[in-house]
């Protein structure tokens, strides 16, 4: 009876006809005349919100339930039918060549997430020493600038030294912050500081064969639609993000009980 009073006599007379107002019936009354609505708001605008704030986070929840449940459906299938990534003979590998567990990172050295996502990886490889191995594979975003030169770095040092190019890359994310002030700068304290030889990298720092490999990575990833960073494939199946150790280890779990 709340309801009818709130809607006047519209309501009212529309209650005379049936022993209650459809839905169709009060939609058309407050379309005729929104001010019944703007009438109930202004009697009680606590309750009104109370239940508006409540029809939010109803939505909000639902939403959150679909994704979850569009994510576990996306993930079964690439269990199924796993991405296919290139591992080419000279790439570096941080971890055992041999391992049962192959992370592809896709990243870029000046993003701030790519940073917390290099941190979970070194979490991952301390968790399974002799099971996962990281390949660094390039995507440098347009609006990083010094992205794309980092990227060369790695791979002019790793054409020296695949060692002195893994050093390379924990030192540019453990020290973020230095690489954005100093720039080009840093990449080459950072370069020094491995022992790599500057002479030859900026010598290579412009040749063909690097340019490819990194063009390679960013359409690969395309390939696979990732379009920002960082991304991940483990053993086929993706992460799209910076995602806590806990959800690589659930993946490399489930890979590793299905490879019994």
């Amino acid at each position: 009876m709340k309801a009818i009073k709130f809607f006047g006599i519209g309501a009212l007379a529309l209650s005379l006809v049936n022993c209650a107002p459809s839905a169709k019936q009060l939609k058309e009354a407050v379309e005729k005349d929104p001010s019944i609505v703007f009438a109930a708001i202004e009697k009680d605008p606590e309750q009104f919100i109370e239940v508006v704030n409540k029809a939010a986070q109803g939505a909000q929840r639902k939403a959150q339930e679909k994704a979850v449940a569009d994510e576990g459906k996306k993930r079964d299938a690439e269990f199924a039918n796993p991405l296919k990534p290139a591992v080419e003979d000279g790439r570096v590998i941080f971890g055992p060549k041999d391992a049962k567990i192959t992370i592809i990172e896709y990243s870029d050295f000046e993003c701030p997430y790519c940073s917390k996502g290099h941190a979970t990886i070194d979490e991952v490889m301390k968790a399974y020493p002799k099971d996962v191995r990281v390949v660094y594979k390039h995507l440098p975003l347009d609006f990083h600038p010094m992205a794309m030169p980092a990227a060369k770095y790695f791979e002019a040092i790793a054409m020296q030294d695949h060692a002195k190019a893994e050093k390379f890359y924990n030192l540019i994310f453990a020290n973020q912050g230095d690489f954005r002030t100093k720039k080009e700068g840093f990449l080459k304290e950072t370069a020094k500081k491995v022992g790599a030889d500057l002479k030859k990298i900026e010598k290579d720092l412009g040749s063909e064969a690097i340019a490819k490999r990194i063009e390679a990575d960013m359409e690969e990833a395309r390939k696979f639609d990732f379009s920002g960073t960082p991304g991940f494939l483990i053993n086929g199946v993706s992460l799209r993000g910076a995602y806590p150790f806990a959800e690589f280890k659930e993946i490399i779990e489930r890979h590793l009980k299905e490879a019994k």
